[in-house]
């Protein structure tokens, strides 16, 4: 059962995404807010992607206010709230359960450009001594730049695929 909790410190938990949620009992809400905002923290600075970072002050709010509205709740209306992920991740999950069997050929491509790209980097890093300082830099400003190119070639096909299939459903109801 979950029991209100002080003002003061929810107003405080609140301050840090998802950490008021957890406070007052929502574990899983707190999770999914604090998760998605240091995620993109991690994503925007290891792609290099920082107009990624305009999206954190949106988490922010929307999870302070969010927390702050959960704890000025009435009584009744708290005892009402339901702890779920954001997003809907609890039915994604149900409905999505082999997505990997469906889409073994491309996991499991991906998975293996994985490993492949962190073994390149850390033989690299190892050589750098043996290398000349030219091909070097080369060399890891084309590592450094492979992801946010991937990255963009997945959210054009993304992209691509969603207009189209847009395209026939428009199509099939003329």
């Amino acid at each position: 059962m979950k029991k209100k909790k002080s003002k003061f410190l929810t107003f405080c938990f609140s301050m840090l995404p998802g950490a008021g949620h957890m406070y007052m009992g929502f574990m899983k809400m707190g999770l999914s807010f604090m998760a998605a905002f240091f995620f993109l923290i991690f994503l925007s600075s290891w792609l290099s992607i920082g107009p990624l970072l305009f999206v954190l002050p949106l988490i922010w709010f929307y999870s302070f206010f969010d927390c702050m509205n959960k704890r000025y709740s009435t009584d009744e209306e708290f005892l009402l709230l339901e702890d779920n992920y954001l997003f809907s991740l609890d039915e994604f999950a149900k409905i999505d359960r082999g997505i990997f069997k469906k889409h073994s050929l491309g996991s499991g491509i991906l998975l293996v450009l994985l490993g492949v790209y962190l073994i390149w980097i850390n033989t690299i890093n190892s050589l750098s001594g043996y290398i000349p300082d030219g091909i070097y830099n080369a060399i890891q400003n084309i590592t450094r730049l492979a992801p946010q190119i991937i990255i963009g070639v997945v959210i054009i096909v993304i992209g691509a695929k969603l207009i189209r299939g847009k395209k026939i459903e428009c199509d099939m109801n003329d």
